[in-house]
This record gives C-alpha cells, structure tokens and sequence, in this order.
C-alpha cells in the first residue's frame, strides 16, 4: 500500500514538472499576420506572456504615420488602454507595455492612420503566463 502512495506522488510530482517546463516552452515568439483594404501587417510579439511586452508591427503594404494597439479580451469582457507605437524605421512600430494583465485569447486591434487614411485591423493572440 505504501509503495502504491509513494508511485502516486511521484507521478504527480513529473505530471505537475512536465506541465510547468512545457508551459514556458510553449511561450515561444508569436508571428501573426492581418491585411485589409489600405494596409497589410505581421505583429511580432518576443514573449507572448502577462505583464510587460514588446509588440512589434511590421507593415508589408501601406505607410501610416501613426500605429496604435488595443488589447481586448472579448471572452472576459477586459480591455486595455491604447497603446501608442513608436516608428524604429520606415514601416516598423513598436509598442511597449503592460498589454495584457492576464493568460487567455486577446484580439489585438492595430489602428493605423496615414496619407491612404484610417483603418483599424486586428488579430487574435493567445497569452500565457
């Protein structure tokens, strides 16, 4: 009877091991793509995790002159102040903060503005912690 506890933990104690090491392996880059009418986008975010992030907005077509994201989490009914993105060079953005509070499924919105106009798009990222 004892030996059957001592297997039983020791399976819990690899189970409850496999699943924290295969959750940080599992935040790997996310690379996501969006196009609409005026503009075309792949948002690099380095670590899709809680708390601060770098999210980065590569435009493929389209020359906006400002980019901004807003991180919303539809399921939960949570959403995020807009974050404005700073231009690094011609046709990159980066954005930094605190864009999502919590794991889950976000729609991340990029509002792009520029000489071709206005226009919002948007994708989803799933966030672990």
């Amino acid at each position: 009877m004892r030996r059957r506890v001592l297997i039983a933990v020791a399976l819990v104690v690899v189970a409850v091991t496999l699943f924290v090491v295969g959750r940080g392996a599992a935040a790997g880059p996310l690379e996501l793509t969006t196009t609409g009418t005026r503009y075309a986008a792949t948002v690099l975010i380095d670590r899709p995790t809680t708390g601060r992030v770098v999210v980065e907005v590569r435009l493929r077509s389209g020359d906006p002159s400002s980019v901004a994201l807003e991180p919303v989490m539809p399921d939960m009914g949570h959403a995020m102040p807009e974050v404005a993105a700073r231009e690094r060079e011609p046709g990159r953005f980066l954005a930094e903060g605190e864009l999502f509070p919590m794991a889950g499924v976000w729609e991340l919105s990029i509002r792009l503005d520029g000489p071709a106009g206005e226009e919002t798009l948007a994708v989803n990222a799933l966030i672990t912690e």
